[in-house]
């Protein structure tokens, strides 16, 4: 599955600043140069819920004047949501946030393995990205937590995926709409805030984060989704095995797999299976898990 490398510009592009809603087109209109192989691109001053949107409008159904790939993205959401429908909050351009809708023709019942999949394609590509201002091993620091959490420094939070679908007329499988939220700055306060760690760009890179900063994240991760569910679509999770174990922060970490707080099992993460399950080794064997959230357990 080797995705496509791509080269990003260091100039810099001049938004209008009269109004955040010229702010916001301008935004668009400069992704539209850079992802010519999606249909609708927008960028909005603030909306409920990018996956949302994206997922009532496939719902209206997909015509020959809007094809598919769609981007959508927002300067901040009022009404975001993670994985288990968790309220998410954020700050105006403090979080860049975007979902993207695809038409794959992938049956529902092999849905489950994409979350990872897609995950795995973000870390690549933001590792690519980051390598154009830090040491390559340093990238490497950018992990991924199953099945889809972001990290820098195998602790700290850096961006979460939520991957949702949507039944739409004339299509025989169902529209996968992937929507991400990456912290861009303001990493100190809200680890203050939630208690835990917390990163974000400027962390990575050690710089601030420009427009073009952000323009190249949108289109590198826009991009490499694209690929990956081509590549999905055809071989399945089998061929992202290899990739998840480049990325994988959970390698050999004593986890707890938790239902509504509840511990269901304990044990030792031994990375994925062909169908994206991840493996984990506890007194009984090896088992298999595809949902349910995934907690460290402390070092005693």
């Amino acid at each position: 599955m080797p995705f496509k490398s791509h080269s990003y510009s260091h100039s810099q592009t001049e938004l209008p600043a009269s109004s955040s809603e010229s702010v916001s087109a301008a935004f668009a209109n400069s992704l539209r140069t850079r992802l010519s192989g999606f249909g609708t691109i927008e960028w909005a001053d603030s909306t409920p819920s990018t996956n949302q949107d994206l997922i009532l409008r496939a719902r209206q159904g997909v015509t020959e004047s809007n094809p598919l790939p769609w981007l959508r993205g927002a300067r901040q959401q009022t009404a975001g949501k993670g994985r288990a429908g968790r309220p998410w909050k954020n700050t105006t351009d403090a979080t860049l946030m975007f979902s993207c809708a695809f038409a794959p023709d992938i049956p529902l019942a092999q849905l489950p393995g994409l979350s990872p999949a897609l995950g795995v394609a973000a870390c690549e590509a933001l590792r690519q990205l980051a390598g154009t201002q830090i040491d390559d091993r340093e990238t490497l620091k950018l992990g991924l937590k199953w099945p889809n959490d972001l990290q820098w420094g195998k602790h700290s939070k850096l961006a979460g995926i939520l991957v949702e679908t949507a039944p739409t007329a004339g299509h025989k499988h169902p529209v996968i709409v992937a929507g991400i939220g990456i912290n861009l700055r303001g990493a100190r306060q809200l680890s203050h805030d939630l208690d835990r760690p917390i990163a974000d760009w400027s962390d990575v890179t050690r710089s601030d984060v420009s427009v073009d900063t952000a323009l190249n994240i949108v289109s590198a991760i826009a991009q490499a989704w694209q690929q990956a569910i081509l590549v999905y679509a055809k071989e399945g999770f089998a061929a992202f095995v290899e990739h998840y174990a480049q990325v994988d922060d959970l390698q050999h970490v004593e986890v707890n797999l938790l239902d509504q707080g509840k511990v269901l099992l304990s044990g030792t993460a031994c990375g994925t299976d062909v169908t994206g399950r991840l493996q984990v080794r506890t007194a009984k064997g090896l088992i298999p898990v595809m949902t349910g959230d995934i907690s460290v357990r402390p070092v005693s």
